[in-house]
């Protein structure tokens, strides 16, 4: 008979299951998708948009300086909430998910005897020549390269127990936290640093520049490419890599299978979350928006690497439990679709801001208010949510997942649902 996913509503304690889709999204073996994970993913795919177009809409953005153009009390308060709520927190869940989803795709490949490391090296290819071809063309704080080079360290450790994954991880936050603490006293002993004189001319070049031709822009993007892998390697990638150990550990023991066994954990991680995460959130903000550019703000890195992983997990949990709760059928609709293709609107989410605010398009980097970048962002998710459901309710995959399947597997999966057949 012929399958059609539905989306349905998540009330009590049991996932929600969509049928006719991959377990992971991945490409490596048909099952049952968890709705509630794809509404996770969906949520995830949000915060980044807000992160992502804040950088894209400003070349002030992360610089030490507040845009000379965007100075109100309002400009300021959204700085604010997009730094202590959403920088740095967004791209420890897709991390935890990219985990999660590892673990699932080598259930799936032994279940069918299929080779899974052949596989898995060929899905981290795929995904670091989008990776190269994201930074380049459209945004060069991509992540996708960084997932595709861990993704080759979590494939050699991938026999690691749940609970040395765990230590491990929380032994990488620590370190990195400490290393960071360290170099903050170095650079206090030694009379600070401060922002770089020079940073408000950068910032107008980079912004002429990217206002230009696709050769001006594509040029801009290439020379930042140095500063961002540095930020990536030192920063992002230990973190991420502790995210894909704590998932690779929730994968194991099939954590979110079961939400209801988990219930007073997830109320746990809210309490710590929305606490000391929020506090570490309001040091990370003052430190880049107030005083940034010394000693403080290092140190104030530091208390992020540690206290940016307990908002992420209340974030992850309090949307969790919304989805098993009496608005669960409402959360998945919502967020479940534009989950369950997270690689296609990522990319999509790089191309309609390139068409914003480079010379590709409209060229309006620097000349938009930060309110109106955050409405933008809304309303552009708001858009994917619409379009992600009218696609899912015809295709099996999204138009990226569905090509990055197909090299993985080196073969031509059914993208239709009319296509998809059982008995």
């Amino acid at each position: 008979m012929n399958l059609r996913a539905a989306e349905r509503g998540g009330g009590g304690g049991g996932p929600v299951v969509r049928a006719g889709g991959d377990a992971d999204g991945s490409g490596l073996g048909v099952g049952a998708r968890l709705a509630h994970v794809d509404a996770l993913r969906g949520f995830a795919l949000f915060g980044i948009l807000v992160v992502n177009i804040g950088y894209m809409a400003s070349t002030y953005h992360g610089s030490g300086l507040e845009d000379p153009g965007f100075g109100s009390a309002l400009d300021g308060a959204v700085r604010w909430f997009v730094t202590v709520f959403f920088e740095a927190k967004f791209f420890l869940l897709f991390s935890f998910l990219f985990g999660y989803s590892f673990t699932l795709q080598l259930t799936s490949a032994e279940r069918s005897g299929a080779r899974f490391g052949p596989r898995f090296l060929r899905r981290l290819a795929g995904l670091y020549v989008l990776g190269v071809l994201h930074a380049v063309l459209l945004f060069p704080g991509d992540i996708l390269t960084t997932y595709a080079v861990l993704g080759l360290i979590l494939l050699a450790v991938r026999r690691i127990g749940p609970r040395t994954a765990v230590r491990t991880a929380v032994v990488l936050f620590a370190v990195t936290a400490a290393l960071y603490v360290l170099l903050a006293v170095g650079v206090h002993l030694t009379g600070g640093a401060g922002v770089d004189p020079g940073a408000a001319a950068e910032a107008e070049r980079a912004a002429e520049a990217l206002r230009g031709g696709p050769g001006a822009v594509i040029g801009e993007h290439l020379g930042q490419l140095p500063d961002v892998v540095f930020l990536l390697a030192f920063f992002q990638a230990p973190a991420a890599f502790a995210a894909f150990l704590l998932g690779l550990a929730a994968g194991r023991g099939r954590v979110l299978g079961d939400l209801a066994r988990h219930r007073t954990t997830l109320v746990r991680l809210q309490w710590a979350g929305f606490t000391l995460g929020l506090l570490g959130g309001a040091v990370y903000a003052h430190a880049s928006l107030v005083r940034p550019g010394g000693a403080y703000q290092i140190l104030a890195l530091g208390i992020d690497v540690v206290t940016a992983p307990l908002l992420a997990a209340a974030y992850a949990a309090t949307v969790l439990r919304l989805t098993q709760g009496r608005l669960g059928g409402r959360t998945v609709a919502v967020l479940g679709p534009v989950g369950s293709m997270t690689l296609t609107g990522y990319l999509a989410q790089s191309l309609v801001c390139a068409l914003l605010f480079t010379g590709y398009g409209a060229g309006l980097v620097g000349r938009v208010s930060p309110p109106t970048v955050l409405a933008t962002a809304l309303a552009l998710f708001s858009v994917q949510i619409v379009v992600s459901r009218w696609w899912l309710r015809r295709y099996r995959y999204g138009p990226v997942e569905w090509l990055l399947r197909a090299w993985t597997t080196l073969t031509w999966p059914p993208l239709r649902r009319a296509e998809v057949h059982v008995g």
